[in-house]
């Protein structure tokens, strides 16, 4: 289906479209500070942008939301011509601080280097990558202010710490000579926006700027770039696909789809009344609760995992003198002690740093702990052959698909390799047959869909979406028949629609096969969907656990509160 496109405010609307909703009429009184018209952007004569319009006012903070592949990204790198290899049309008419009216796509590349950063700045959707590993966090700010607003090196470095304090990074000082990588997930995001804000932009680009933090984090960062909107009276154009961000951030939001912008307006409007069925899609695709109430072999039935008072501990070493002599510990979980039964899923959830991702390894055996813990009925051991019935029942599905799938191996090379390990008597035709089998369980079977896995087998990893890479990991796990998975994440690193799928996958297989599932996520609409019981942990502490109902409806710690809240 071709999506409907919307009419931006200074061209008619072609045949079929959706109107704008409320405020981009040519009558508005106030100038706009972006405004952007018939914007293309094509790679090798592909066009992956496709003529849209939207504009921005001084203040405003518009939501541009779509899935992977929508063209938000492009969007957004466009504007400042940031996107390598593309050939780029349209206009991006930006009012400068003098007045003037300039086209950001036809300016010379002198005069949008002054722009750059100045007037308009961008915070990047991973800033573990963009963050120089080489410098401190300090430095880099301050080298900004130094480019843009020539101060001195002592101006500039006072200027870096007041800016992270101002962004919320205790110890501002001290933090300013950490490198990237000696900084949490949450102050490395806190310290790129604290260098997008250094010359106080009047328009700022964010994108996906709080994808990969946990849900307490999200709200921290949320809060604190509508605080600095406020204080600094700067618009914002957010790249998202996080429908609840946009809900509590954005003034208005327009959606894309295939590269057009299909819906916009004011996001109460477009999120009550929703247009094109795309948007309808997108709203939507909150993970649903599927899964059986009673589950086969819930009364009385062996555990298919036990943990009795589990404790992982990593050794540090001790500062000063007394250093020499011994080491000290740093306590990753204490005292956990959980019970999963055959057909159920336990959703531990967290932020980062809460121990719930060390508890599942330990849980895998693949870290040393004390205390009990029965897989399978059986214990680990230090032996590995010992432990090789364990690992045939308890599998695991890690958060990233594209970096735990060998990008030099085949679909059927992947899938089969447990196959080799644990039932090494099969031949390769019963291997393959049971690889089809597998595929075919996840929804990726070769006949699938008018033949889209056409040559499935002999595909690589890198050919797949990040959808289609999970289930690959999925049916990696599968094909040996376990008992019990561990889901790390599972689809935190997927779009909304996807994670539905994914999650519905994920419901059905538990039916179907009787599965018990260890769901590690920092996402309560994840547990509500999935999980029968829910045990939440904070600095390597459970903290608070029961059914699932009694947990999030009625939470009695206030840690869980703030979860749930945040939520």
């Amino acid at each position: 289906m071709t999506p409907t496109l919307v009419a931006s405010r200074t061209t008619l609307p072609p045949e079929g479209a959706v109107p704008p909703k409320g405020g981009l009429s040519a009558e508005r009184s106030f100038p706009m500070l972006l405004e952007v018209k018939r914007l293309k952007v094509a790679f090798a004569g592909k066009e992956v942008v496709r003529g849209i319009d939207f504009s921005i006012a001084p203040g405003e903070k518009l939501a541009l939301v779509g899935e992977s592949g929508s063209g938000k990204t492009v969007t957004a790198l466009s504007l400042l011509r940031l996107v390598q290899n593309a050939e780029i049309s349209g206009q991006a008419l930006f009012s400068a601080p003098n007045g003037d009216v300039v086209d950001l796509l036809s300016l010379p590349e002198g005069s949008l280097r002054g722009i750059r950063g100045r007037d308009i700045a961008m915070i990047f959707q991973e800033p573990m990558t963009a963050l120089n590993p080489l410098f401190s966090v300090g430095d880099q700010i301050a080298e900004v202010l130094q480019l843009k607003q020539g101060l001195t090196q002592y101006q500039s470095t006072q200027e870096a710490i007041k800016l992270l304090a101002d962004t919320g990074i205790p110890d501002a000082e001290r933090r300013a000579r950490s490198f990237p990588h000696q900084l949490s997930g949450g102050q490395r995001q806190r310290a790129m926006i604290a260098m997008a804000l250094a010359c106080q932009p009047r328009l700022l680009l964010a994108d996906e700027p709080t994808t990969a933090l946990d849900v307490t984090l999200r709200g921290q960062i949320l809060d604190l770039l509508s605080d600095l909107q406020r204080k600094n009276g700067m618009a914002v154009l957010m790249i998202t696909h996080d429908l609840n961000l946009v809900r509590r951030f954005a003034d208005r939001v327009a959606v894309m789809e295939n590269g057009h912008i299909v819906e916009q307006g004011p996001v109460a409007d477009v999120f009550a009344n929703p247009q094109h069925g795309y948007t309808r899609k997108l709203i939507d695709s909150k993970p649903v609760r599927d899964v059986a109430v009673h589950q086969a072999g819930a009364t009385g039935a062996s555990p298919v995992m036990q943990a009795s008072h589990v404790r992982v501990a990593y050794p540090v070493a001790v500062p000063g003198l007394r250093g020499w002599f011994r080491q000290g510990e740093f306590i990753a979980v204490q005292d956990a002690s959980f019970t999963i039964a055959p057909g159920k899923t336990l959703g531990v959830i967290g932020e980062s740093g809460s121990g719930k991702s060390t508890l599942a390894l330990a849980g895998l055996g693949l870290l040393p702990f004390s205390g009990e813990l029965l897989a399978a009925g059986q214990p680990w051991t230090r032996q590995a052959n010992r432990n090789k019935a364990i690992r045939k029942a308890v599998q695991v599905v890690f958060q990233d698909p594209f970096s735990s799938l060998s990008p030099r191996m085949t679909v059927e090379a992947i899938v089969e390799e447990g196959l080799l390990v644990h039932e090494p008597a099969l031949n390769e035709a019963q291997r393959r047959q049971r690889v089809l089998l597998a595929l075919a369980d996840v929804g990726m079977g070769e006949g699938e869909e008018a033949g889209r896995f056409t040559g499935l087998l002999q595909r690589y990893p890198h050919e797949f979406s990040g959808g289609q890479r999970q289930r690959l990991a999925i049916a990696r796990a599968l094909i040996i028949n376990p008992i019990l998975l561990v889901l790390d994440e599972p689809t935190s690193a997927l779009d909304v629609t996807i994670q539905k799928q994914v999650l519905a996958l994920l419901q059905r297989l538990q039916r179907e096969r009787g599965l018990s599932y260890l769901l590690i996520t920092h996402d309560v609409d994840v547990i509500r969907a999935m999980a029968h019981d829910v045990m939440v942990m904070k600095d390597g502490e459970v903290v608070e656990s029961g059914t699932v109902f009694s947990v999030l409806e009625a939470p009695c710690h206030p840690y869980t509160r703030v979860l749930v809240a945040q939520a």
